[in-house]
């Protein structure tokens, strides 16, 4: 069985976990401390990663990575979420790399700076100057998905699932799913998928656990 070490907190780990259950593979996460300073023990480090990140992938003897490497496997090993054909497999590629770049980066950046770290330690122009690119990769995905159900081809892949991963969290950082309605109908088409799962459903670990 896949294992998947990560946490609900982790809008990247919910970009491998959600792939793996959309994907039919079988599959159990492991909870990571990441709040206790887990990921960045020595043991973690030597044993699971070095990069002293979350997800890590686990299957058998082989270790894996990084969200949108994990993502890549799940759907090589699956038959599923890669795209038809060579076109849109290079399409998929396409987008979980600005999502990388444009997107989760930065969104993940805020939504911690904003609930994560105490109010005084908040670096109130930082999170603002966040908030204006990441206005800017919300206008980028709402525009695309104009007029179409899903970034690439007629059925769900990772581009969506990279994508998404960070606007279905709860905690304010500046998205607000009204402002694009495109995006706000794609996320409720990828919650009508069999087998969806809210973060916090999909993963051990959750704000409410360290209230």
């Amino acid at each position: 069985m896949i294992e998947l070490y990560c946490f609900g907190e982790s809008g990247n780990s919910y970009k491998a976990a959600l792939a793996l259950e959309l994907s039919g593979l079988e599959w159990k996460p492991v909870y990571v401390d990441f709040f206790k300073g887990e990921t960045r023990a020595p043991e973690f480090r030597a044993d699971l990663n070095q990069m002293g990140e979350a997800p890590v992938m686990v299957d058998g003897n082989y270790k894996l990575t990084q969200s949108g490497a994990i993502q890549d496997y799940v759907a090589e090993k699956s038959g599923k979420l890669a795209g038809r054909n060579s076109i849109e497999k290079r399409e998929v590629l396409r987008w979980v790399l600005w999502d990388n770049h444009k997107l989760s980066s930065a969104a993940g950046m805020t939504r911690f700076l904003i609930n994560f770290l105490p109010k005084d330690k908040q670096p109130t122009e930082v999170i603002a100057f966040m908030q204006g690119r990441l206005k800017a990769a919300y206008q980028t995905l709402n525009t695309a998905l104009d007029g179409r159900d899903w970034l690439v081809g007629d059925e769900i892949s990772n581009a969506d699932i990279s994508c998404c991963g960070y606007l279905f969290y709860p905690e304010p950082f500046g998205f607000e799913r009204k402002d694009f309605p495109n995006i706000d109908a794609w996320l409720d088409r990828i919650a009508a998928q069999p087998g969806w799962k809210h973060p916090y459903e999909l993963m051990p670990g959750s704000p409410a656990d360290r209230a």
